[in-house]
This record gives C-alpha cells, sequence and structure tokens, in this order.
C-alpha cells in the first residue's frame, strides 16, 4: 500500500480527497502538511506542522502528493501574494517531492488555465502547470475542475450567484463546464492517480464527471 500527501488539506477540495484517502484500501497512510495542527484524527493520518517560506524538506516522502493550494486574490490581498501561494509555493513544493523520489503528482488547476491569458489568475494556473510538466514526474495529473460545488468555510457572494445559475440551467451547460462538486473531484482525481500508468496528463471538467 501506498502513502499519499496532501497540501491544502483544510481547503474544500483539499478536505473532501483526504477524507476518501483515508478510506481508501490502497493507502496505509495519509499525511497532511498543514501550519497548525487540525482537530482530527484518524489511524491512517499523520499531521505535520509545515511552513511553506521554509519548508523541511524531510516532510515531503511518500509516494503519491496531491497538491489543492490554492487561494484568491481577494484573500491574499494582492496579486503578489496570490502568486506566492498559488506559484511558488506548489511548485517548490513539487521540486522537493521529485527529489526525494515522489513519482506521481497531482494539483487542482483551473479550467481556462493557460500561460498566454489576460485573466492574472488564469495566467498563473497556466504558468504553474508548465513549470510542474518541466519537473518531470514518472505521472502528473493536472485537474481542471469547472465552478466547485460544496460547503466553502468562507462566503463568497460571486461564486454563490454562479452557482446558483449553473445549478438551475445545468441542462444547457455542455459536460466541460457544468458546475462539480468537491467529492467528484477528489474521487476522480484519486481514481486517475491509482491507474499505474506514467505521462503528463491534463484532466478537463468532462473527464472528472466521467469517472463512476
Amino acid at each position: 500500500m501506498k502513502t499519499a500527501i496532501v497540501l491544502g488539506s483544510t481547503g474544500l477540495i483539499g478536505k473532501e480527497i483526504t477524507h476518501q484517502l483515508l478510506n481508501n484500501t490502497n493507502y496505509s497512510k495519509v499525511i497532511i502538511l498543514v501550519r497548525s495542527k487540525q482537530n482530527t484524527s484518524h489511524p491512517k493520518l499523520e499531521q505535520i506542522v509545515f511552513d511553506f517560506n521554509n519548508p523541511n524538506e524531510a516532510a515531503i516522502q511518500g509516494d503519491d502528493l496531491f497538491c489543492c493550494l490554492g487561494t484568491t486574490i481577494k484573500k491574499a490581498g494582492t496579486k503578489e501574494a496570490f502568486y506566492k501561494v498559488d506559484y511558488d509555493y506548489v511548485v517548490n513544493t513539487a521540486k522537493i517531492a521529485k527529489a526525494n523520489g515522489i513519482k506521481q503528482f497531482a494539483v487542482i488547476s483551473s479550467m481556462g488555465a493557460s500561460e498566454t491569458s489576460g485573466i492574472f489568475y488564469n495566467k498563473t494556473k497556466g504558468q504553474m502547470e508548465n513549470a510542474v510538466k518541466a519537473i518531470g514526474f514518472t505521472c502528473t495529473y493536472i485537474i481542471r475542475p469547472s465552478m466547485l460545488l460544496g460547503k466553502r468555510e468562507e462566503f463568497r457572494l460571486g461564486e454563490m450567484i454562479g452557482k446558483a445559475f449553473m445549478t438551475v440551467f445545468s441542462f444547457l451547460i455542455p459536460k466541460k463546464y457544468k458546475a462539480i462538486y468537491d467529492l467528484q473531484v477528489a474521487k476522480a482525481t484519486i481514481h486517475f492517480m491509482n491507474e499505474n500508468t506514467s505521462g503528463f496528463f491534463v484532466k478537463e471538467n468532462d473527464d472528472l464527471l466521467n469517472v463512476r
């Protein structure tokens, strides 16, 4: 059985990925790297307090790394602070993981990610994807969900309006753009990481929805 590492385990998708990994028989241990210890326990769960600005490289040891790090410009405060989380933390941690022998890496990106995008958010995600690809894991998955459905701890008005619209008019929206639940993104990501293959893969929203 394998050891999984989860970054961003307190976020919407990271929390669900952690939950599903703990109940997945392919994994004997699930390590979450956190800023502070969480009030949760499980026989398979190990929590390691981790500072992304001064990373303890020895803590990143395992088989599969699930990266769910991400913020918003509003929450980060500035574009520079956003870039630090969504690019620097992701890429720097991935480089450490590769150096430590981790074979598989999956990162939650975003629909529309492209380094040539005129939208700063999408451009940052696209730059991150290309940097991760260049690291050269045995297997890399870029996960690009559409608008996420699920219970966030923080309130986002624009997102709530978008969710309502996409839910009501779901029958009119192509599968690639449909809103998707956090649990489905988590299920699909874990499924891909256990296909026992190699290469670089970009999984769009319709790919995630097709996993049963």
